[in-house]
């Protein structure tokens, strides 16, 4: 076993089991303090304590603020408040008021405003506040009235009333094309549309997808608009890229909910979803343009017919001249795939490979 030799007092000393305390144990318990004290900062506060921590190596505030693009009023103001025994200095303090306002409204007040809404179930707001102050001599405001109404929940019909309360609610959560950020490259993001056909007493819906950088399209008809004819589109598209899709792009619309949402969970690459905007078709412009050249190139030509079988074919055919030989003005007048090829070293798709 090796021996460990250390000094003390100009001595040599020897201890066999070769471990020291003030060599071994503290540089690991200094390791351990460094590993932890940022353990539970946010990621603002870890960037402050990198300001610090490069301050101290330096003592140059001009080299610590050029360094980390701030200013030298950001820096002294987190100096003044950092203390090295408290990381937690480092974090935004609650912007939010200490004290916040409450609702003044007594419960003499609630009650009058219960009668009367229970009274005229259909009247707004402003009409109860008017009755009120007519009735009872008292001005109330109309948001004293609101909030009656949502405590209690004084609807003229409550179900319907919480059926649109879970909806927007449900909205709320859903990713907008607004929040990603595009990038440059092929498979990045692919938008989804449907064009609805009218023949006769007939309907026939196409699902269009184009790739929002490259311009490679795809379409497919089918008898119904729902969510399993969602599915097999999408299944098809994944088929087609060779699963290197990242984004997708969709509307509000029920057609791609159900079936289509828990494939898109299902497959073996996530990928993530943004919807457009309601009532926005400024949020798929790619999309939207690839729709009308379908039609006025297409279908203005005579080539429909509502045998899906026959059409897809005649479809196909068309996809092919569209994707090898029509030149894109967007596209520098290149055809897509020539453009592809300019960007990318690997095709995602390949009519001939088509599932039919």
């Amino acid at each position: 076993m090796v021996k460990r030799i250390y000094l003390k007092n100009g001595k040599r000393y020897y201890l066999p089991w070769g471990f020291h305390l003030n060599e071994d144990l503290l540089p690991l318990l200094k390791l351990k303090e460094a590993l932890q004290r940022d353990k539970n900062l946010s990621k603002e506060a870890k960037l402050r304590l990198k300001w610090f921590d490069f301050y101290q190596k330096t003592k140059n505030v001009s080299l610590t603020c050029r360094r980390f693009g701030i200013s030298r009023k950001t820096f002294y103001y987190w100096k003044k408040r950092y203390n090295p025994f408290n990381l937690k200095t480092l974090e935004d303090r609650p912007k939010t008021p200490k004290k916040k306002r409450k609702p003044e409204i007594t419960f003499l007040q609630e009650q009058r405003i219960i009668a009367l809404r229970k009274k005229y179930p259909r009247y707004s707001k402003f009409k109860i506040a008017i009755l009120y102050e007519k009735i009872y001599k008292e001005k109330i405001s109309s948001w004293k009235v609101q909030r009656i109404i949502q405590k209690y929940k004084l609807y003229f019909q409550p179900q319907k009333i919480a059926k649109i309360a879970k909806k927007r609610q449900k909205a709320k959560k859903k990713k907008r094309i607004t929040e990603l950020k595009k990038e440059k490259r092929a498979g990045f993001l692919l938008c989804l549309d449907v064009i609805v056909i009218y023949w006769n007493s007939l309907k026939r819906y196409i699902f269009t997808a184009i790739d929002y950088y490259s311009k490679i399209a795809f379409a497919r008809m089918y008898t119904t608009k729902s969510s399993k004819s969602a599915q097999d589109f999408l299944k098809r598209l994944y088929f087609l890229y060779q699963g290197r899709i990242e984004n997708i792009q969709t509307d509000n619309g029920s057609e791609f909910q159900g079936y289509f949402e828990k494939t898109l969970k299902e497959l073996p690459k996530r990928i993530q979803r943004y919807f457009s905007r309601p009532k926005t078709p400024k949020d798929n412009p790619i999309n939207e343009n690839f729709n009308g050249t379908l039609k006025r190139e297409f279908l203005n030509l005579g080539n429909f017919t509502p045998d899906p079988q026959k059409f897809n074919q005649l479809l196909t055919e068309w996809l092919i001249e569209y994707n090898f030989n029509r030149p894109h003005q967007a596209l520098g007048y290149k055809t897509p795939i020539e453009f592809h090829f300019q960007h990318q070293k690997v095709l995602p798709m390949c009519s001939s490979s088509a599932p039919s």
